[in-house]
């Protein structure tokens, strides 16, 4: 079994931070893995590779994922993550409906060939710029963390 995991999130308003958590709730159900919840700002990229699984949230910004974010897959691309894993998640408003997620898996498998996707993406919806998280979404953050630390425990 492998188990540590990584979750770095921007997040203005919180939202995506709030996801973020609750997907290491429903990691932490599952199995006892190592996990790590780090804002952008706060992750020291010579650390990231000794994660399992990556996890990478944003904000849905102007239809896809912040310029932080693109800039930190930009990053990782030049680190050895061969073999590792990687998930993503976005939060969005209105019809923006998993277009982060699917700028960020096209990014990372652009620029990370190596990596393995271990979940399709999850994109969760916030009422109103500022959120809050619409009922019912943050269960599906748990959801997504149980699927992914299944998957770390089968290998």
């Amino acid at each position: 079994m492998r188990g540590k995991v990584i979750v770095v999130y921007e997040s203005k308003y919180g939202n995506t931070k709030r996801a973020a958590k609750a997907i290491i709730e429903g990691i932490n159900e599952v199995a006892s893995i190592e996990t790590s919840l780090k804002e952008l700002k706060e992750v020291n990229l010579k650390d990231v590779a000794d994660y399992d699984a990556i996890l990478i949230g944003s904000p849905n910004h102007l239809g896809g994922p912040t310029r932080g974010i693109k800039g930190f897959i930009d990053e990782l691309g030049k680190l050895q993550l061969k073999g590792k894993m990687f998930a993503v998640f976005d939060t969005y408003l209105g019809k923006d409906f998993e277009k982060a997620v699917k700028k960020m898996e096209e990014r990372i498998n652009e620029k990370i060939p190596g990596m393995k996707q271990i979940a399709s993406g999850l994109s969760i919806k916030v009422r109103g710029m500022k959120g809050p998280i619409v009922d019912g979404e943050l269960p599906k953050c748990r959801e997504f963390g149980k699927k992914i630390a299944t998957q770390l425990k089968s290998g």
